[in-house]
């Protein structure tokens, strides 16, 4: 492991990893269970793809593993399953044997695209400032994530307000919805303290803590299960299941739609999502690890792309949606994840998922909740990086990247409105000659795309 990781090039050994990889995996577990539900809305069987989800996040994490040697972990993209469900198979009448179609085809576009150095140019044409910024964006990003999936943030009459302890006592929501706000808050302070006291494992120990605690309110009459309002039991079902068959959805795809103009709309808006989400993510979680070399490049970025790509085209093949780089892979970094092991370990928990499901799936998202928000801070650090008073004009796009993916909750968004902002301000300034021709491109298509869409 030694050799084959490179763990003491890159200043970590075996415990970190396999701790960083246990993180990052309980962190997102909670795609095992939400991907179902979401992709089941689309007449999909929910057993086949909870199977199908963990064996292409598994598939996909091997790889890059193994060919990549990053820290990074792969599962169905949140946004882009609801995509397929809500938009393409319920709004617009397609089959989702049609909608995987739309994804295999975009998984082999992008190993094209891989393979041409395409999308490693555009992951090297941004320039070091927006990288930076990106990865300080996807901190606040997450960060709102974890407020939100606890409840801590909740909707209003401004957009967005704090949970109100007051309301969830007149309607009886206190002892399903209120405490599980108050354990999250609860977490955040133990693992904010874990953290100031340099505990190894900090995160993890949070997100364990958080939920032994729901445990106690639990068994002690302070947290009732509301299942009608989505707050589940605590305690796993069970230890052990055989996983469901994978026939359902296994090459369940249908191409005989491809050709209509409106498959095509269908086609690059997965392409669009999926190729900035991912390069973002890869961005982010990369300058947090402190991977990227001296000119703000990654030395494995072909191979962690072309995994990505890879992913996609398998999961389309078994029966999931758009496999991508997942932005909690931060959780595992912020642990000390530097390498491929840390992937590996996530990668074997995943297929452990298959057979003791009742486990994994029973972790609440108020205990996860605190280790998004604290992975968030531990980004935000990133933006000391950023020269904020004598360079404005890199500044600014900066700041514009960092607002829009966590104001309007999109990593593509923030990466168009930095990149478009950058170039047009290099522009106006004079400074044309500062702005490689891929920038160029990437704004024209930015701007059509607003336009157009």
């Amino acid at each position: 492991m030694e050799k084959f990781f490179e763990l003491k090039e890159r200043g970590t050994d075996v415990k970190t990893e396999i701790l960083a990889g246990t993180t990052t995996f309980v962190t997102l577990a909670y795609i095992l269970a939400v991907n179902p539900i979401i992709l089941g809305a689309a007449g999909i069987d929910t057993g086949a793809v909870f199977t199908a989800t963990a064996l292409a996040s598994a598939f996909a994490t091997f790889i890059m593993a193994i060919y990549a040697n990053m820290p990074f972990v792969l599962s169905s993209g949140m946004g882009l399953n609801a995509y397929l469900s809500y938009t393409v198979v319920i709004g617009m009448g397609y089959t989702w044997q049609e909608a995987l179609a739309a994804i295999f085809i975009e998984g082999l576009i992008f190993i094209f695209l891989s393979l041409t150095n395409v999308r490693e140019a555009i992951f090297n044409a941004i320039p070091p400032s927006l990288k930076v910024a990106v990865g300080v964006a996807i901190g606040m990003f997450i960060a709102f994530i974890g407020l939100q999936s606890a409840h801590i943030v909740v909707s209003g009459p401004t957009l967005v307000k704090l949970y109100s302890f007051k309301e969830s006592l007149a309607n009886g929501m206190f002892q399903s919805e209120g405490i599980t706000v108050l354990l999250a808050l609860i977490g955040l302070l133990i693992t904010a303290f874990l953290l100031v006291r340099n505990v190894k494992g900090a995160i993890l120990f949070g997100i364990i803590a958080t939920w032994g605690l729901g445990m106690i309110c639990q068994a002690t009459g302070l947290y009732v299960p509301n299942p009608d309002k989505g707050f589940f039991s605590l305690f796993p079902s069970g230890v052990v299941s055989m996983p469901a068959s994978i026939a359902p959805t296994f090459l369940q795809i249908d191409f005989s739609a491809m050709f209509s103009f409106e498959f095509i709309t269908i086609l690059f808006a997965f392409l669009f999502v999926d190729l900035f989400d991912s390069i973002g993510t890869v961005i982010g979680c990369a300058t947090k690890a402190n991977l990227l070399d001296k000119d703000g490049k990654l030395p494995q970025v072909k191979q962690v792309l072309l995994t990505d790509a890879i992913g996609t085209t398998a999961g389309a093949l078994l029966g999931t949606s758009t496999i991508t780089t997942f932005v909690e892979s931060s959780a595992g970094i912020a642990e000390g994840g530097k390498t491929g092991l840390t992937a590996l370990t996530a990668g074997v928990l995943f297929l452990a998922a298959l057979f003791f499901s009742p486990i994994f799936l029973a972790i609440p998202a108020f205990a996860t909740a605190p280790a998004l928000i604290m992975v968030g801070f531990l980004m935000m650090q990133q933006v000391a990086k950023i020269n904020w008073t004598d360079d404005i004009l890199t500044a600014i796009p900066a700041y514009i990247t960092i607002f829009s993916m966590a104001f309007m909750y999109s990593i593509s968004e923030g990466i168009c409105f930095g990149v478009i902002s950058y170039t047009v301000l290099h522009v106006l300034m004079g400074k044309s000659k500062d702005v490689t021709p891929l920038m160029y491109i990437l704004t024209v298509l930015f701007i059509l795309k607003y336009a157009l869409l």
